[in-house]
């Protein structure tokens, strides 16, 4: 997979086990040009990604069964994700996860409630550090 993107087409995978929060997320940032797609299923998060192949993906940590952490990880494992941004969201606290986000490979970190412009904001700046822009 290339990392050479145009920032306006970027693909965006939204996984979080709350389909409101998915679909609010999914809508704002497609809205703003983005190629969005969500999962809320944390079991076919990585299956759903190798179809995708996503520049970036936006991943809760607190999820039935399989934590975010744990896709993270998965995620990571495998070769075409070594270097797919990832940032985790959390309603947790933030002192408590964020060491353990980078640990696991996550980028970012987000708490919840956020607004989806300054998830916007965020977005932008992951994308331009990871990916090579083209225009």
């Amino acid at each position: 997979m290339s990392n050479k993107i145009n920032l306006d087409n970027a693909r965006i995978m939204v996984v979080d086990d709350e389909p409101d929060i998915t679909d609010i997320v999914q809508t704002f940032l497609s809205g703003h040009g983005y190629q969005v797609i969500t999962e809320n299923d944390p079991h076919k998060v990585v299956e759903k990604a190798k179809n995708f192949q996503p520049n970036l993906i936006l991943l809760d940590i607190m999820m039935p069964d399989v934590d975010g952490y744990d896709i993270c990880a998965a995620l990571k494992k495998e070769k075409e994700f070594a270097r797919t941004a990832i940032i985790f969201l959390t309603g947790k606290d933030r002192n408590e996860d964020m060491g353990r986000s980078f640990k696991s490979g996550g980028d970012m970190f987000i708490k919840k409630p956020f607004s989806c412009e300054r998830l916007l904001e965020i977005v932008n700046i992951v994308l331009l550090s990871t990916t090579k822009v083209t225009f």
